[in-house]
């Protein structure tokens, strides 16, 4: 049968299908809010770079540590119970904002964050498998594919939020740097610190608060118990995806994938930032070009989705990962906005890179989905450790009173901002090579 007659969802699991996908905007709302985080921490906390991507650390270090848990929970008990639960944890969370706050603590910020992330881990472990399980297995890719389209739609809502509601209200984003602040006296310099930390958390709270409300409705709705195959002991499980040289490829390609995605976007406000040093009063406003990437990204997650009807999905993603590559090398190479431009298309190429490979991976998993799925939900924690390794590259330079200052050469004319994307180039490559791994292996299956 031609997969063209093979709905992505099927007609009576429309209505879980949307209430399941209506979680993957939840975690892109909370990815999206937190990556213009570490511009605004390390303003108000003065911070040097590598001190304020512990933000991406803690946020993204959560993945690693929930991962397991929550696959052996939904494997237990149900996709609703997981759903759930991470639910409650991203809403306490969130709401943690609040004391962390008061007490204008980075680390019990850092704690916050963490905790929302453990709540992110179940809901992806939880909601990946269950999007895949919810049709036909030729379509599980595609379908996939099209749940996750939505996930962009909450970035694109995070990072509004950031702009209008934190980066334009906080008053130390009126300073240059944390030593005008100072010079003002401590109290003043006091009185900064503790507005903009509370227009910090604002969002935070107010979306602890909306996932609670979220919870009560997916609790009151009915999405049936999934099955793909035979239940296996833990033991066969393990054997069986073990054996997979595509999954455990696939881990790895993941990490890398999510750590490039997560430098390509954060980095955006440092290379504004250094941008910005040499243009005056025609500024550059990051967090707009932040929207534009998040833009380009969806648009073409949509697009990608409908173009896997007619292409191979393995195909694609090694084509859009060889330009990816080449633009991180534009970004290196080039200055002023046009490596801004080269920075912000890398979107466009990374948007169906993290559903595809994870459909790829989990590819005839059948019931082991469960299971297996936590390793790619693991692979996460590489936006925790490689945006770290990105920071120290960018803290090469000097630093006059405890400020980075941008714009010292590395090599061959390159300063450390923009040598610094060579690491998002080297992942992404990684990722290439799984795209044509995974090709050869889909076509010897076929034949």
């Amino acid at each position: 049968m031609s997969n063209k007659k093979i709905p992505v969802v099927p007609k009576e699991l429309i209505v879980p299908f949307i209430a399941a996908t209506s979680i993957f905007a939840l975690w892109g709302f909370a990815n999206d809010l937190t990556n213009p985080m570490v511009a605004a921490f390390k303003k108000v906390m003065v911070l040097s770079n590598k001190e304020a991507y512990n933000v991406q650390f803690a946020f993204y270090f959560g993945y690693g540590v929930m991962a397991i848990p929550a696959a052996l929970f939904i494997r237990r008990f149900s996709y609703k119970s997981g759903i759930l639960l991470g639910l409650a944890l991203y809403a306490i969370g969130a709401v943690l904002f609040y004391p962390a706050a008061l007490e204008e603590s980075y680390t019990y910020f850092l704690i916050s964050l963490f905790v929302i992330t453990c709540g992110l881990g179940f809901l992806e472990t939880t909601s990946n498998p269950l999007i895949l399980s919810m049709g036909d297995a030729s379509t599980a890719t595609q379908r996939l594919n099209l749940a996750q389209s939505f996930n962009p739609i909450g970035s694109l809502t995070g990072m509004m939020i950031a702009k209008f509601v934190v980066l334009d209200r906080i008053l130390s984003a009126d300073y240059v740097d944390s030593t005008e602040i100072m010079a003002l006296g401590a109290d003043k310099a006091a009185e900064i610190r503790t507005h903009d930390l509370e227009v910090i958390s604002t969002p935070y709270i107010s979306v602890g608060i909306f996932v609670a409300i979220v919870f009560f409705i997916i609790w009151k709705t009915n999405i049936p118990k999934m099955f793909m195959g035979e239940h296996l002991t833990i033991k066969e499980s393990l054997n069986k995806i073990f054996k997979s040289k595509t999954y455990l490829f696939g881990v790895i390609a993941q990490t890398f994938y999510v750590g490039a995605q997560i430098m390509c976007w954060t980095a955006i406000f440092q290379l504004v930032e250094y941008i910005n040093m040499g243009r005056g009063a025609e500024q550059v406003d990051g967090t707009f070009w932040n929207i534009g990437a998040m833009l380009l990204f969806v648009s073409t997650r949509f697009i990608g989705t409908a173009l896997m009807r007619k292409f191979n999905a393995a195909s694609m993603l090694t084509v859009f990962t060889i330009a990816a590559v080449l633009l991180c090398a534009g970004v290196i190479v080039t200055n002023g906005i046009t490596s801004l431009i080269c920075l912000v298309l890398v979107s466009v190429f990374m948007s169906i890179m993290f559903p595809t490979i994870y459909g790829l991976a989990l590819k005839d998993m059948g019931e082991e989905a469960k299971l297996a799925s936590s390793g790619l939900i693991m692979a996460i924690v590489g936006g925790a450790f490689l945006p770290k390794i990105q920071a120290a590259i960018m803290d090469i330079g000097e630093t006059v009173n405890g400020e980075e200052v941008f714009g010292d050469v590395v090599i061959g004319g390159i300063t450390e901002i923009h040598f610094s994307f060579i690491l998002p180039l080297i992942c992404l490559a990684v990722v290439g090579f799984y795209g044509i791994y995974a090709y050869r292996v889909t076509k010897q299956a076929s034949h």
